[in-house]
């Protein structure tokens, strides 16, 4: 689909990128209008690339023990799959869109034109996904600190031992 818009907004890792930066952004990448239901990312399957949520909602899901478990759900401002836009590899969840919605992608190769055409702008945009990808790094550390935590208090009150 072609761009619907010129500009993406200053919403998620995109709030401190320049209007300019962002109109430029915008025409590597290409708005998507997925449907309700509609498959994203599917777990297992190469992944290249980035989706910033522009308005409804997605649900990131994984199969434990063969049953679906919810890991996120997100909305307008989140993205998904920056990882993957610097390492392309297999997905490691799905993600399925719970409303109808506008979601812009950017692939590896679209990322790397970006930065080739404007340094000045990539380095805007990239300084933005790495503080994401930070943020992210911390609160995983902190989840499996409690994590880590609540199991050594666990083990201390049911080890006969003790």
């Amino acid at each position: 689909m072609s761009n619907l818009q010129q500009e993406l907004p200053a919403i998620g890792f995109l709030a401190e990128v320049s209007s300019e930066h962002r109109s430029f952004l915008a025409t590597f990448g290409r708005f998507l209008r997925p449907q309700s239901g509609e498959v994203l990312i599917a777990a297992g399957e190469p992944q290249d690339s980035l989706y910033v949520i522009l308005s409804g909602s997605v649900h990131i899901t994984s199969e434990v023990n063969g049953r679906p478990m919810l890991l996120a759900s997100l909305s307008g401002g989140d993205s998904i799959g920056e990882i993957n836009l610097f390492d392309p590899a297999t997905a490691s969840a799905t993600a399925i869109c719970r409303t109808a919605g506008l979601v812009w992608a950017l692939s590896h190769q679209e990322l790397d034109e970006f930065v080739a055409d404007d340094p000045e702008a990539g380095v805007s945009v990239l300084r933005g996904l790495l503080a994401e990808m930070a943020r992210r790094i911390r609160g995983m550390n902190d989840k499996l600190a409690t994590a880590e935590q609540r199991a050594s208090m666990h083990n201390f009150w049911s080890d006969p031992k003790a």
